[in-house]
């Protein structure tokens, strides 16, 4: 079973940048749909930034001007820039994305392990 494999969490403090990348743990066919999602302790898991079904980008009010997602499709593997970074945006960070295995005609959505993102001086 292909997974994702989201790294470049890590301690910061406010005001620093991260980037996260997520990668498949094997080669695929194809990677559609590719989002990012934050859960902070006690809270319900919440949408960051993704790619739209037509190719825009929508990001959550709080990260807006803050957070970029991009992605590099030879190497199909997604990534989050996160600057100017606040404490409020500690949480852990998962990756989502509909997944085609070569040789299966059908996508899978599927979660990362998420990367734990802790912001504060």
């Amino acid at each position: 079973q292909v997974q994702l494999v989201e790294s470049g969490g890590g301690l910061v403090q406010p005001g620093g940048s991260l980037r996260l990348s997520c990668a498949a743990s094997r080669s695929v066919f194809s990677i559609n749909a590719m989002g990012w999602y934050r859960q902070a302790p006690g809270k319900e898991r919440e949408l960051v930034a993704a790619f739209t079904s037509g190719g825009n980008t929508n990001y959550a009010d709080s990260v807006k001007g803050r957070f970029t997602i991009s992605r590099d499709n030879a190497k199909n593997t997604g990534y989050l820039q996160m600057n100017s970074l606040k404490p409020e945006d500690t949480a852990v960070y998962y990756c989502n994305a509909d997944i085609r295995p070569y040789g299966s005609g059908r996508y899978f959505n599927t979660w990362g392990q998420g990367t734990q993102v802790t912001v504060s001086s």
